[in-house]
């Protein structure tokens, strides 16, 4: 028998059906108080060069094999394979970024899975989240609680600042060391 349903009712059934909604979920990382980087849930993607030109994303879904070279900053969430050599830029691993490549850049953040040698002119900073398998040379280095890195980390004298090092350089001698032999007490 059919049943005319009323009108101005609603149904039973309406209110037992699930409903889906998408919510983010941030991460957050306590941080000690003389350092506090964003998580990398909530880190934003680079939007420009400090040359002034655009940043270029490489996002989930993406994969490529090949050499990538610019000045551009580069966010990457997808996959590469082979060779990044972006020397003035900033080149940043997102959380679900997969790298099998040598990076080779200004700044270089990773948060996601790299396998390959890192040279940064800079400085290079390891995210909690990071999986990293290959060397590193860089002038200054930052590792979060949770990262994982292994391979040889060879750190480098920072590069001098281009107007202010000459005269300075010039007018006050390097202070010069003494070898010293192993065996050699000293008193």
């Amino acid at each position: 028998m059919w049943r005319k349903p009323s009108e101005g009712k609603p149904s039973s059934e309406s209110y037992n059906q699930p409903v889906s909604s998408y919510t983010p979920v941030e991460k957050s990382n306590p941080a000690p108080a003389s350092y506090a980087p964003q998580p990398a849930a909530s880190r934003p993607a680079p939007e420009s060069s400090s040359l002034g030109g655009s940043a270029s994303k490489i996002t989930s879904g993406l994969k490529i094999n090949g050499e990538i070279s610019g000045t551009a900053d580069l966010y990457i969430d997808g996959e590469i394979q082979g060779k990044l050599r972006l020397g003035n830029a900033r080149v940043t691993v997102g959380p679900n970024g997969r790298v099998e490549a040598d990076i080779e850049a200004r700044e270089i953040v990773i948060d996601g899975t790299v396998n390959g040698n890192l040279k940064a002119s800079e400085r290079a900073h390891f995210g909690s989240s990071c999986r990293v398998n290959g060397s590193v040379t860089t002038p200054r280095i930052g590792i979060d609680d949770g990262a994982r890195l292994r391979g040889k980390v060879e750190t480098l004298k920072a590069a001098p600042a281009r107007e202010s090092s000459a005269p300075a350089s010039k007018q006050q001698p390097a202070e010069t060391l003494q070898p010293v032999e192993a065996g050699a007490k000293s008193e």
